[in-house]
């Protein structure tokens, strides 16, 4: 009954799907292409190969999935993979990573209707949801189709959890539902087991398995080459109202030759990024329009996709946002692997745990606010050797915490 009343919500908020995809569109007019697929239909043919199915909804669970589908392709090399996604960006994302050796598509919109159709199209033999993904129509339906479906790099913080918990019922059928659950935390796990979830196990992050690639490290370092002898400040995947507090910070420092490279974590706000600094009277360039930065410049707008590992390669300090504000952090690990010092704000209830051992194994700081931020970075960015002890501890966190593909594949059977 709780799933039935949910699918007439969805009925009826029908009419307001159009209208939701426009508006969208204002900012991404790549979400008017592929609509029918939303729904279901899909105009490529049906592939021969047996196809392993994973749903990434955006670029931070694309990039997440990226270990465990080279690892999935080695087992099963008679295999196809099928990528999902919701975002015109984690669909262009999953296609800068991998190209042609995986399908990809928009997973439909959560009724039985298109569901039937995506399952029948596909015909899978088995499917990952990514992170915290949980889409009761679809799940019941490859449960009546005995394809075993499973949540990989599972998290659930305590204020989804509260969300989820107002309607136990119908998260907690699903999650019965799933042949198995590989929670990220023991944290993530016992929250989990709370609303429902049955076979789970803790296989940790699988974003500590990422491998930063040769080629944006190598374009990483022509853009340290060319930056010149100037400390540069990386504002990595700003959040909305961020960028104020970044610039003012980074005024605060008062490095006169100092550069600040900002990249917004949605591309739909580069735009408003730029008319922040022009209101702010910055000389700023951007990274799309691929000239050498100017010794004038003070600000780079990265509004690029897919160079995220370039910009940790070209910086001297990576702040992460999502943090300053209470967006709960956006991903700490990469700035990690690449060797690089973070700073981190107070807010990281998505990357709890991880934030965490990376402040007590040194290779993070805290900052409460836009003044400890400013005096942190400016510490850092005159400190090499301060700023090279903090990259090395890192690196050790990284590999302290790798291996969670491998528990993974042996979660998931099929």
């Amino acid at each position: 009954m709780t799933r039935f009343l949910y699918t007439a919500l969805l009925y009826a908020l029908l009419p307001l799907v159009p209208l939701r995809l426009l508006w969208r569109a204002r900012r991404q007019r790549e979400y008017l292409r592929h609509i029918p697929e939303r729904f279901g239909f899909y105009r490529a043919a049906r592939s021969a190969r047996h196809v392993i199915w994973i749903h990434a909804v955006s670029v931070g669970e694309t990039r997440a999935a990226e270990p465990l589908v080279r690892a999935l392709r080695s087992r099963y090399p008679r295999h196809r993979i099928l990528l999902t996604h919701m975002t015109p960006t984690g669909r262009e994302t999953g296609e800068q990573l991998f190209g042609a050796t995986v399908e990809r598509c928009y997973l439909p919109y959560d009724y039985p209707g298109a569901v039937r159709r995506f399952l029948d199209r596909f015909e899978p033999v088995a499917g990952v949801l990514m992170e915290t993904e949980l889409w009761p129509n679809l799940i019941h339906a490859a449960a009546s189709r005995r394809i075993p479906v499973y949540l990989v790099n599972a998290r659930l913080s305590e204020k989804s959890y509260a969300g989820y918990e107002r309607h136990r019922r119908l998260a907690g059928a699903a999650l019965e539902a799933l042949a198995a659950v590989a929670a990220q935390t023991q944290a993530d796990a016992q929250r989990l087991a709370a609303l429902g979830a049955r076979t789970l196990r803790v296989t940790g992050n699988l974003k500590f398995d990422i491998v930063p690639p040769p080629a944006m490290m190598q374009l990483g370092q022509r853009w340290r080459e060319a930056y010149g002898a100037r400390p540069v400040l990386l504002a990595a995947s700003t959040r909305a109202g961020e960028e104020e507090l970044v610039l003012d910070a980074f005024e605060r420092m008062a490095i006169a030759n100092a550069l600040l490279v900002i990249v917004p974590r949605h591309p739909d706000r580069f735009e408003e990024v730029a008319a922040l600094l022009q209101r702010r009277g910055h000389a700023y360039q951007r990274r799309s329009d691929d000239r050498p930065v100017a010794a004038q410049t003070r600000v780079v707008l990265g509004d690029s996709l897919g160079e995220m590992f370039a910009y940790y390669a070209a910086c001297d300090v990576a702040f992460i946002g999502g943090s300053l504000l209470p967006y709960g952090s956006q991903n700490l690990i990469e700035a990690c692997a690449v060797g690089k010092p973070v700073l981190i704000g107070p807010s990281t209830f998505n990357f709890a745990e991880a934030a965490q051992l990376a402040i007590e194994g040194g290779a993070a700081l805290s900052v409460a606010d836009v003044e400890e931020l400013a005096r942190a970075a400016r510490q850092l960015m005159t400190d090499p050797a301060a700023a090279a002890r903090m990259g090395e501890a890192g690196l050790a966190f990284c590999r302290a915490h790798q291996g969670a593909v491998h528990r993974v594949l042996e979660l998931v059977r099929f």
